[in-house]
């Protein structure tokens, strides 16, 4: 799938199964929440934190997949084509990171 696909494929299920767009703010927070499933997720199975038991069917695709779709919903409902944002934002970056990574010391 795209991500223009996919910003289609959400818009359509927000209109037909989610009835419409919550407001720009509570998806704000929702992506909050969702951002922080992810971290609490990482901190225990890459950090130190152990695992509670409410914590241990949670899934890392599951939980970036939230985020992502948040992340749509946001794009479409503010009129933002991710696919052109995505490729403006890489070629920003390569320009401005051409030899900055390769010249880290601690990337080496």
């Amino acid at each position: 799938m795209t991500i223009e696909e996919a910003q289609q494929t959400v818009d359509h299920w927000i209109r037909t199964t989610g009835v419409r767009y919550f407001n720009e703010l509570t998806n704000m927070a929702m992506l909050t929440e969702e951002v922080g499933e992810v971290a609490r997720i990482i901190a225990r199975q890459y950090g130190e934190q152990s695992f509670k038991e409410s914590d241990k069917d949670k899934v890392l695709a599951d939980e970036l997949a939230d985020v992502l779709f948040v992340v749509i919903c946001l794009a479409n409902q503010t009129g933002v084509n991710l696919t052109e944002a995505l490729q403006r934002n890489l070629t920003k970056k390569t320009q401005r990171d051409a030899t900055r990574h390769q010249k880290n010391e601690k990337l080496h």
